[in-house]
């Protein structure tokens, strides 16, 4: 491919045409990526980065199926779907035979942001209730009404919370308020959620909706005790509102066992909404609300009209199928189970060995390595993290952190990521907390504040506090580490 502009042009013209609250990955030095295949990315010079966080290329990136598809359909017709043609219909299909029957209805639309705004709009449509309950620390999408319900995007002192978003813990046993050594930290996290409702009827409102992902992915990686969704559910539906489940960023399969993530707290845990997005189209901007037929004729009874342009085109559903396809043909449902499992053994092992990691938590390809600098105090290592995110890229990983206290490293790959691509990460990541910890016990350094300020595009705006701790925390190896190896496929 040859490039329009070098690096260092393309980077000027970014801060020139681009807002700068755009921000990229690894600000200290970008990375330019000029194309991609499977779980491999490359960069302007040839060099490949194994891609462990990317996962709207959920089936590879630049998949030859899906490519396929899409210039097919784009060859014979793309239009609004007010027109009658097939694809439409027979992707609503194929996505209904996934989810419980009652979940029949679809919307369709072109990001989980669009995705999750109209879930709010049935939601609230459905009882004319309007309070939400949503999660700390969530995040739901980038329009006003979700930036409203997600916490992980409150700026601290300079957003005022709306008096009808009420906020429930995160029902994190690890860090949360009830950990893995509460007798039922499930029930207590719900009567949280319950309490929310009481007090919100004292004060005469009236909740809509509870919020969740099936796994709180920005929020930390973190998966809630069974039996956790069954009592919110139990709560919420008594005070009339519905249960709107999040699988934009954790379904299709990326659990492995099952093909959406809610699925795995039971089969009498079935949500009124689910929202999805991110790896529907491989990188094809596509979304879907699904609902219930009673929620749907009510939505309908208000008498507007939901008409989204682009949403279900036959170029997008083209694709969707597509990927549909794809999981079920290179069982990558079974891969992200196998090579999952895999990968979890062997961070465990790197847990028993390295004395920064606090916890490993995860299932099928949705991990998360919480570091930690204090095992008992479980103080969130975020410096640490910032220097091992870019460590593992000068070994052409990529990484990224995330969580309140940005020190929890995630793993959401493409699912054809393999148990090789995993032994390599493990063993890239080892040598580098081993350097890493013989450091901090000789020295320690102020870590360059690119490297602490800077490691995901999608990174929220930190709190004073939490600045000044990965400045004076920051640990960063004397002796930085040699050429990164390059992956043969």
């Amino acid at each position: 491919m040859t490039e329009l502009y070098s690096k260092a042009e393309t980077v000027l013209l970014r801060k020139k045409y681009i807002g700068p609250s755009c921000k990229v990955f690894f600000n200290k030095d970008p990375l330019k990526i000029v194309r991609a295949r499977g779980q491999y990315m490359f960069d302007e010079n040839g060099g490949q980065y194994l891609d462990c966080i990317n996962n709207v290329a959920h089936v590879g990136h630049s998949h030859p199926e899906v490519i396929k598809a899409a210039v097919k359909q784009m060859e014979l017709l793309n239009t609004n779907s007010r027109f009658l043609h097939d694809s439409i219909v027979e992707y609503a299909k194929r996505l209904s035979e996934t989810l419980p029957e009652k979940l029949s209805v679809c919307y369709f639309a072109n990001s989980g942001s669009e995705a999750n705004d109209l879930a709010l709009r049935l939601a609230r449509q459905y009882r004319d209730h309007q309070d939400v309950i949503t999660l700390d620390h969530a995040y739901h999408g980038h329009v006003s009404s979700l930036i409203e319900i997600s916490p992980y995007k409150f700026r601290k002192g300079k957003d005022v919370k709306k008096e009808f978003v009420h906020v429930a813990p995160t029902p994190d046993i690890y860090r949360g308020k009830y950990r893995e050594d509460h007798p039922d930290p499930a029930s207590a996290y719900a009567d949280e959620v319950k309490k929310i409702i009481e007090e919100a009827h004292k004060g005469g409102r009236k909740i809509a909706a509870f919020i969740a992902e099936s796994m709180q992915s920005c929020g930390g990686q973190v998966i809630p005790p069974a039996g956790y969704f069954q009592k919110v559910a139990e709560y919420v539906h008594k005070a009339g509102g519905v249960l709107i489940v999040d699988e934009v960023q954790v379904g299709f399969g990326r659990i492995g066992e099952h093909f959406w993530s809610f699925q795995m707290y039971g089969e009498d845990f079935v949500p009124d909404i689910v929202t999805m997005g991110k790896p529907m189209g491989n990188g094809h901007p596509l979304s879907c609300v699904v609902t219930t037929q009673e929620i749907a004729e009510a939505f309908s009874a208000s008498g507007m009209e939901y008409f989204n342009t682009y949403g279900g085109n036959p170029v997008s559903c083209a694709i969707g199928l597509a990927v549909l396809d794809v999981i079920e043909k290179e069982d990558l449902r079974g891969n992200a189970t196998r090579v999952g499992n895999y990968l979890i053994e062997l961070l465990n092992k790197q847990k028993a060995k390295h004395s920064l990691i606090g916890d490993i938590r995860g299932i099928g390809l949705f991990i998360g390595i919480d570091l930690v600098k204090d095992h008992q105090k479980r103080t969130p290592a975020t410096a640490e993290a910032q220097h091992i995110i870019y460590k593992m890229k000068e070994q052409r990983i990529l990484l990224s952190a995330d969580g309140p206290h940005r020190n929890v490293l995630k793993l959401k790959p493409p699912m054809c990521f393999t148990k090789e691509d995993a032994k390599f990460m493990v063993e890239q990541l080892d040598k580098i907390l081993t350097v890493l910890e013989e450091a901090t016990g000789t020295r320690t350094e102020k870590l360059n504040e690119a490297e602490v300020s800077s490691d995901s595009a999608s990174a929220s705006t930190s709190q004073t506090d939490e600045n000044a701790s990965r400045k004076r925390n920051g640990l960063y190896a004397e002796k930085r580490a040699g050429p990164g190896k390059r992956i043969k496929t």
